[in-house]
């Protein structure tokens, strides 16, 4: 009964263009939350919160606030939120908004699936497509969170105890909080304390290789500069192997992530140094501007992709920790969705503790967030695994099924192009950037307004006390 009240339904229009106004009146009682972590879902989580006049401390082991060469993509379910946030105008500057996404026969090039994106993703979806550096999505929200937190770097947290609300720092300081919010990634420390015991992210196999190429360089060759003046994301897919590049920064830069079997790598971290070479060995034989694109390389990084399985809890028992973002559901990179679950998480908190009038409603309200976010996170973590799969396929029969199947869809969007009726159901379809069905689930979803709409059809009457009562089986 509880899953059911919380669950919120599909939306199947676009949303509106305007938040409702009741979750941005200031809480009537300002609670202190401390979260762990200031990468994009901690800042998201410090302004959703702040924003509604909270208290938050933010303790960030890093030593300075940055982050390391990579693109990042902001569909229309993300860039609503912080269009909406007053980040509009600096994310159009920042970005380049792709027009299509094209999918590549990794040998020959030959296209095996295109989707048209530009202006149809505003249309269809009511909100932009942008391919962004994380570096400038990283400082857009650290300064949209800057007014309402009190950051601590170089603050690592080594403990806390869950019953006091009580973290303690490696310097040995001791800090109290309302609620203490985990976004400390898909390493995570704090989820440890909510499972109750150690709890480390699994290894899926696969590694990615990250770069950055100059724009000016690609200009310099023919064959490379039409992937600079016409934007799109192209993915060249092959056995065990995909990459995923495009240009960012206004088309100065062109951001190139290649997926391959990870060897071992040593260390879990985001910004290990890899091996040029090793690099251009693992992509030999692919096509031509592949191998002139991995030519242009001056340095890369590798990345070890770990994953983990839907966690039953984001909550702890005792009602004051919970976790957001990759900490309780780490999103592998085939579905381009980590960076807009992490902040679309932010923004139902910040909805839901908008409301707040008796602390006996904290854990009740963290129960709902849990349960209002957990259908969508699940689903969106299978469809990235999915895509891991659907790419990576060896030469045979199933590569040549899937190849067929994209280029149905392509072949529809082209006649929908000339202006020509749809022939083809996108339902299903091997290029899920093609089936308007999955895409209307993934992008036209509005986190602020599924929690708002939530909370006027049943939250009051259940944070008035029938929460309290509740036992949330998902």
């Amino acid at each position: 009964m509880a899953a059911a009240l919380l669950q919120p339904e599909l939306q199947r229009e676009v949303p509106p263009v305007l938040p409702p106004a009741r979750h941005l009146r200031p809480t009537l009682l300002p609670l202190h939350f401390a979260v762990v972590g200031c990468g994009l879902g901690g800042l998201a989580v410090a302004h959703c919160l702040g924003r509604a006049g909270h208290t938050v401390t933010v303790f960030e082991s890093a030593s300075r606030i940055g982050d390391v060469g990579a693109g990042i993509q902001v569909s229309p379910n993300l860039s609503r939120l912080l269009i909406r946030w007053g980040l509009g105008e600096d994310l159009r500057k920042a970005s380049v908004k792709p027009q299509s996404i094209t999918f590549r026969r990794y040998k020959t090039g030959h296209r095996l699936g295109w989707t048209r994106w530009g202006e149809t993703m505003d249309r269809e979806y009511g909100a932009p497509y942008y391919h962004v550096h994380r570096a400038d999505l990283l400082d857009m929200l650290f300064k949209l969170a800057s007014p309402y937190m009190t950051l601590f770097l170089n603050s690592r947290v080594v403990s806390l105890d869950p019953d006091l609300g009580q973290v303690t720092l490696e310097s040995g300081q001791k800090f109290h909080a309302d609620v203490i919010l985990g976004a400390d990634g898909v390493k995570s420390m704090i989820r440890e304390v909510v499972v109750g015991g150690p709890d480390k992210p699994i290894r899926t196999g696969d590694a990615a290789y990250r770069a950055i190429i100059p724009a000016s360089e690609m200009y310099k060759d023919p064959d490379l500069k039409s992937l600079i003046d016409h934007p799109e994301m192209t993915g060249w897919i092959g056995p065990g192997r995909h990459i995923m590049a495009y240009p960012i920064r206004g088309g100065q830069e062109y951001n190139i992530v290649m997926l391959h079997p990870d060897r071992g790598t040593r260390g879990e971290s985001y910004d290990l140094p890899g091996s040029v070479d090793q690099m251009r060995a693992d992509f030999a034989g692919w096509e031509p501007r592949v191998e002139k694109l991995l030519g242009l390389v001056s340095h890369t990084l590798i990345w070890p992709l770990l994953d983990r399985d839907p966690l039953d809890s984001w909550v702890h028992p005792s009602g004051h920790v919970a976790l957001l973002g990759d900490a309780c559901h780490p999103m592998l990179p085939y579905r381009a969705q980590g960076a807009a679950m992490a902040i679309e998480d932010a923004a139902v908190l910040g909805v839901l503790f908008s409301h707040i009038t008796s602390r006996r409603q904290i854990q009740p309200l963290l129960q709902a967030y849990q349960a209002l976010r957990y259908p969508r996170t699940t689903d969106t973590q299978l469809a990235a695994r999915l895509n891991q799969k659907i790419f990576h396929l060896p030469d045979g029969p199933e590569q040549e099924a899937r190849d067929i199947s994209m280029r149905k869809g392509m072949e529809d969007m082209l006649r929908e192009a000339r202006g020509e009726p749809s022939r083809e159901d996108s339902s299903g379809n091997a290029n899920v950037w093609a089936d308007r069905a999955k895409n209307r689930v993934q992008f036209c979803y509005d986190a602020e307004v599924e929690a708002e709409r939530w909370w006027r059809g049943s939250g009051d009457r259940w944070a008035a006390g029938v929460g309290e009562t509740l036992a949330f089986k998902l």
